[in-house]
């Protein structure tokens, strides 16, 4: 054999012999550092994320976290209360600079929708001209009252309704305008009611492979109380999906445990996977 044939053999033997598992990953594993600001249906995602990126082997993950609860977590609260200490912290770590992600909740005043993400992003630039932004949509509270919304506002199913939130309010009368006001931002959202809904609709299924009650407990519950506040299975399914929006993380290959025997990586992947492109980061 020559030496040509001999590369030549030796070329595709290798070609042939990589498989997929074989592959250099290409995985970002450098961690953001971010600011996270909002409510009870926002805070337990954010503090959660740190647990999900070091598992996934993300370093140097690192986020400030501020908190308020209600409609006091909405952005526009924060930025209104201008003496408020969490306002004065928000202000500060955007000062600081090298805020690579900032994430709020999609709280908003039904007289104008994107007035606080609005004043809160034009003040991030200042400093942090590089800055990617992220709007978490929470899920409709008060799920016991659920059925009736849905009635009231003339949909078949909470699926249809929530749907109609996200898309119709969120997507098209928030992000869109958002994107028009600050068109060299990236800005994306995090579909994390997805979570408590399809969760919901699985207990009523009876699909779960976990004990777990509608209202409860946090450990064994979908929700703790009738505000609709997550249990711990809505903050694990959650909090997946964050680690997939923000870090592009592949959940089929994820090996974190959530604790539960109901796959909730795959219920997460189906999210993703279901959820408008135009919008993921």
């Amino acid at each position: 054999m020559t030496h040509l044939n001999i590369s030549l053999f030796a070329l595709v033997f290798l070609c042939f012999s990589c498989n997929k598992d074989d592959q250099p990953t290409t995985q970002n594993t450098q961690g953001y550092k971010m600011l996270l600001i909002g409510n009870s249906f926002f805070k337990p995602y954010a503090n959660h994320l740190e647990t999900q990126a070091l598992n996934a082997g993300l370093e140097n993950h690192n986020a400030t976290v501020v908190f308020r609860g209600g409609e006091n977590g909405r952005p526009i609260n924060f930025w209104n209360d201008s003496e408020s200490e969490e306002h004065e912290l928000i202000k500060a770590t955007l000062d600081q600079g090298n805020i690579e992600v900032f994430g709020m909740t999609a709280g908003h005043e039904p007289e104008n929708r994107i007035e606080g993400q609005r004043a809160w992003i034009d003040y991030a630039l200042q400093n942090n001209p590089e800055i990617t932004i992220f709007i978490a949509i929470p899920p409709i509270d008060y799920p016991a009252d659920w059925d009736q919304l849905v009635e009231e506002y003339g949909f078949d199913s909470i699926q249809e309704l929530y749907s109609y939130y996200v898309n119709d309010i969120v997507h098209n009368e928030m992000v869109d305008q958002l994107r028009i006001e600050f068109p060299s931002t990236h800005i994306f959202t995090i579909p994390t009611g997805w979570a408590a809904v399809n969760l919901a609709q699985m207990k009523e299924d009876d699909l779960l492979l976990d004990d777990i009650e509608l209202f409860g407990p946090k450990p064994t519950s979908i929700f703790t109380d009738l505000k609709g506040h997550q249990g711990q299975i809505v903050i694990e399914t959650g909090t997946l999906l964050w680690l997939n929006s923000i870090y592009d993380v592949d959940l089929s290959a994820n090996t974190y445990n959530t604790g539960f025997d109901t796959d909730l990586h795959e219920i997460a992947i189906q999210i993703m996977d279901n959820y408008d492109s135009d919008y993921k980061k």
